[in-house]
């Protein structure tokens, strides 16, 4: 398996998957091209004899040096279990030591139990909240009205 750094041409073969990735959720506004022009060292590619596999998008905070934050990552369903998602993880880490950071954050729905899963057992901490989903602290109204969401932390 190959990580790399993206180029602006990856965008149109991800963006062609990432509804279907997501079981038919529209996702696909989620992930804005400019990641793949303006943020190619933190937004990675995964491949696997040349088919895309998977896929993380993220940044470089300019609020906080200290930070990083992981966007949206997405990995192949045939894929899964597999590693694919572990290794794209510590790629973007690996960036972020490299630029002095020391945290990273990221942010997920409650609803998407893998995902939490996912982010625990790779040694986030869930950031307390003001609220509770199913046993699991969230900031309420996080993206908009009724938008609730699971915040991550991650020292390095």
């Amino acid at each position: 398996m190959i990580i790399r750094t993206a180029e602006p041409t990856d965008y149109a073969p991800v963006i062609a998957v990432v509804d279907d990735w997501w079981g038919g959720r529209h996702m696909s506004a989620m992930l804005p091209k400019l990641f793949f022009i303006h943020f190619r060292e933190t937004t990675l590619v995964a491949e696997e004899d040349r088919e895309l596999v998977g896929f993380l998008s993220g940044f470089l905070s300019q609020t906080d040096p200290e930070e990083a934050y992981i966007h949206f990552v997405g990995v192949n369903p045939e894929y899964r279990q597999a590693g694919v998602g572990r290794l794209l993880y510590e790629r973007f880490f690996e960036v972020a030591r490299r630029h002095g950071r020391h945290l990273v954050r990221c942010v997920t729905s409650p609803v998407n139990k893998s995902s939490i899963a996912f982010h625990t057992h790779m040694g986030f901490g869930i950031v307390s909240g003001n609220g509770e989903v199913d046993g699991i602290s969230v900031h309420r109204n996080y993206d908009g009205q009724g938008e609730d969401r699971v915040l991550f932390v991650k020292a390095l």
